[in-house]
């Protein structure tokens, strides 16, 4: 089993998984053009070879979601899927329909999906014995139970949600969708049913909770727990999202790039001198960007590490099943075209705000301007309609974050070490990156050196 670590993220279409590796990915997921539990995040088999060619530039790895249950019709058109996929060098298929294995499929990596519930040591064991090479573990595990699956297997990697939407029902397990709509999550078509709001009522009918969302959960966020998972055993730290923008991708996979590689640093530095390096990236390269990433700042629904460290902590966020975003203050005044809060947060034009009118439901509006004065600050929105004095209000969207992130897109940089050895009658260029990954390539005779010997040198090869 490999030492190497993997930061999985999110790839919609092309432009996002460029985004992701540019950011720092050492992977990306993206949906084939069917059978993935994202039906509207498909992708034609061109821009995945395109993604492919362009992630393998740093070694970084494609995988492909096929991970819809099938019909009986439908096998012999996933497997010629996967094989074409095969073809185009993707480096693994993410699945859940087991059947596919009584099936002729081509010697590609098989990643067993969340949607498979992959959440016991006997579950897990049982998968690394039919070949797989990898178990994206549920996501409700607590870090005990992860050490557990780990304890009971050998070879077989494990995967670990770290960010991003969670799901109010057990991995793979959730029928909602599919009972009140006709919709579903096993068919890529989930209507997400746990975003609405519901009453709750008792058993003699009195309305205890009128029109609030009971099951909308707030969105994972992992980034302090990266280390005791990768203690615990994981190889793989995965971003939800695939149907995020790049903006999004971007500012996420920043931010736990740099955590993730303070992680690995420390563990590097705690490894004995007499053993091998500790655990390190699986791709080559560096990312560099001028923007400091805050991830809070990208979409999110509030944060929790849903049960990773036991269930003290209540995950729901039953106000609303949207963005609220930073709290700026209390409406301190409001006039005939502005309003005045006491904050210090820099608010520009093009801003989002938020508050939660009446009725109780989120709404917002737009900066169309805003100044110091000796109130306070003195926004002017687009629209003044249902703020009052009093009001709690909520940046929930930098126009100047989202704009620096969308221009200033990171660059990756690799380190190489580069060789020619020579030899009386034949030379060979070696490359080395500073994750270790080696390359050569024999060399014709007008690019050999006149006298035997090497040749060393270092360069940090940066492409953008």
């Amino acid at each position: 089993m490999s030492s190497a670590t993997e930061l999985l993220a999110p790839a919609r279409d092309y432009t996002c998984g460029v985004a992701a590796i540019n950011a720092g990915a050492d992977a990306v997921y993206i949906g084939a053009p069917s059978f993935g539990a994202r039906a509207r995040a498909g992708n034609a088999l061109e821009d995945i070879a395109a993604l492919v060619r362009y992630a393998h530039l740093y070694w970084a790895r494609v995988y492909v979601t096929v991970n819809t249950l099938l019909y009986d019709a439908e096998v012999l058109q996933a497997v010629g899927l996967i094989e074409e996929l095969c073809a185009l060098g993707v480096d693994g298929i993410i699945v859940q329909d087991v059947g596919l294995l009584e099936c002729d499929l081509p010697l590609i990596p098989l990643i067993a999906s969340t949607q498979m519930h992959n959440f016991t040591p006997a579950r897990v064991r049982f998968l690394e014995q039919l070949g797989f090479h990898r178990a994206t573990l549920a996501r409700e595990l607590a870090l005990d139970e992860i050490r557990a699956i780990r304890a009971a297997t050998t070879t077989i990697e494990l995967e670990s949600f770290v960010h991003g939407a969670l799901c109010v029902s057990y991995s793979g397990q959730c029928a909602m969708s599919y009972a009140v709509g006709g919709r579903s999550g096993n068919r890529g078509e989930c209507a997400q049913p746990c975003r609405r709001p519901y009453d709750l009522v008792d058993g003699r009918g009195r309305v205890l909770q009128h029109k609030r969302h009971l099951l909308s959960l707030r969105d994972m966020n992992r980034i302090a727990d990266l280390g005791p998972l990768l203690d615990a055993g994981i190889t793989s730290f995965k971003i939800e999202g695939r149907l995020k923008d790049a903006t999004y991708v971007t500012t996420v996979v920043s931010a736990y790039r740099r955590a993730l590689d303070d992680v690995l640093l420390q563990r590097a530095s705690q490894a004995p001198p007499a053993t091998a390096d500790g655990p390190r990236r699986s791709s080559s390269g560096r990312s560099e960007s001028p923007v400091v990433p805050d991830i809070s700042k990208a979409y999110n629904r509030g944060f929790t590490s849903y049960f990773l460290h036991g269930r003290g902590e209540s995950p729901g966020t039953i106000d609303t099943p949207k963005m609220i975003g930073e709290y700026l203050s209390s409406v301190v005044d409001v006039s005939a075209e502005s309003f005045v809060v006491d904050s210090r947060t820099q608010v520009s034009n093009g801003d989002g705000l938020a508050f939660f009118g009446v009725s109780g439901e989120l709404t917002g509006t737009v900066v169309n301007g805003s100044r110091r004065t000796r109130r306070g600050l003195e926004i002017t929105p687009n629209s003044l309609s249902g703020i009052v004095a009093g009001q709690a209000i909520y940046h929930n969207r930098s126009h100047s974050q989202s704009h620096s992130t969308s221009w200033t897109t990171p660059g990756t940089g690799i380190d190489c070490t580069f060789a020619t050895l020579t030899i009386p009658t034949a030379a060979e260029w070696i490359s080395s990156t500073d994750s270790g990954h080696v390359k050569s390539r024999r060399l014709p005779p007008s690019l050999r050196l006149s006298k035997g010997g090497n040749l060393t040198s270092r360069r940090s090869l940066f492409v953008r």
